[in-house]
């Protein structure tokens, strides 16, 4: 179980990105006291699905290929580093 601060550390975001994603419903969470907790998989699966939705025109580059996952490619590339 992570709070809020340990899940913002872990996932490079400011803590208020992390209590707005709690807020939004997009990222569970139990309180305990007066602190959100929040479960390591959920944190890790939001970050995985993508954190924005991105408009439907751009699924597609202009030849008319699919697009590549660039938040996908980014974090695998820091991971390796």
């Amino acid at each position: 179980m992570l709070t809020v601060p340990e899940a913002a550390r872990r996932s490079g975001k400011n803590p208020e990105t992390i209590r707005r994603w709690i807020r939004e419903g997009r990222l569970r969470s139990r309180k305990v006291g007066t602190q959100h907790v929040i479960d390591e998989e959920d944190l890790e699966s939001l970050l995985e699905n993508g954190l924005l939705p991105a408009p439907s025109d751009w699924n597609q580059m202009f030849t008319g290929d699919p697009m590549p996952n660039w938040e996908a490619i980014i974090r695998r590339q820091r991971v390796q580093h």
